[in-house]
């Protein structure tokens, strides 16, 4: 049996994130379609230790856009936030007679790994029905702000956003690292410099990243990364700030 020509094969080999929305807003039926089909990805335990908030009100969605730095991508007429989400397998346990303990590090790990995959899978049905998504990562920078609009209780974290929508125009396609770059045999292996620099020369060399480097007044691709994108002068005190927030969210870290 041969597996080449799989339903979606040229979807994945030809996926792309979408930062540029009509005003057409998916009905709340796909939605709701969307979000139930994704729930069939794999979990911890088959706790579910997640949830999601869909914003559609304009009002709303206004008042989440600055928590994500009013990037284009939050633009959209839809944005899900998808949530690390240990409150609700806890109040299960409580009615239940059980006495749960899942707001520590190992709950915590769970729960945001539980959302990511739920998150990706709502991505791929999503884009399956003709829509674009965009992943924010944005959101653990500003997750207390973000907390606070949506009215998450404690033992709910935010940890990623999906703006979603019907895409404007054409979007370019990004450049990926080859897969002998991320998939190794047996073992991790020790790269040497000259293999490193093998490994990234395709993105190095590609024609945006190089417009990067340019406009930004680098010498290299990577320190418009450590420089400009992710300086320590913000993800240092951006960690202080979620940790501090995860905290107050109960969870004992």
């Amino acid at each position: 049996m041969t597996h080449t020509n799989f339903p979606g094969k040229e979807y994945f080999a030809g996926r792309r994130t979408v930062r540029a929305f009509s005003d057409e807003i998916p009905s709340r039926e796909l939605l709701n379609s969307i979000l139930s089909d994704a729930m069939r990805a794999p979990n911890t335990g088959n706790m579910q230790l997640y949830s999601v908030i869909v914003t559609r009100d304009p009002e709303r969605l206004a008042a989440l856009r600055p928590a994500h730095f009013n990037q284009p991508a939050s633009m959209a007429p839809v944005l899900l936030t998808v949530c690390a989400d240990v409150r609700r397998f806890e109040r299960w346990c409580e009615v239940s007679g059980a006495q749960p303990e899942f707001r520590n590090l190992q709950g915590l790990v769970a729960a945001i790994i539980d959302a990511s995959i739920y998150a990706q899978q709502i991505i791929t049905i999503a884009e399956m029905h003709g829509l674009g998504t965009c992943w924010l990562g944005t959101t653990t920078y500003n997750a207390s702000e973000i907390a606070a609009a949506l009215c998450l209780p404690e033992g709910v974290v935010p940890v990623g956003c999906i703006a979603l929508g019907y895409p404007e125009g054409e979007t370019a396609q990004c450049e990926r690292l080859p897969l002998e770059a991320v998939a190794y045999e047996e073992r991790y292996p020790d790269f040497s410099d000259d293999r490193i620099r093998d490994l990234y020369r395709a993105k190095d060399e590609f024609p945006d990243n190089r417009k990067f480097v340019t406009e930004n007044g680098k010498q290299t691709l990577a320190q418009v990364f450590t420089d400009v994108r992710y300086p320590a002068s913000n993800s240092n005190p951006f960690s202080d700030k979620f940790l501090q927030y995860l905290r107050s969210a109960g969870f004992k870290i």
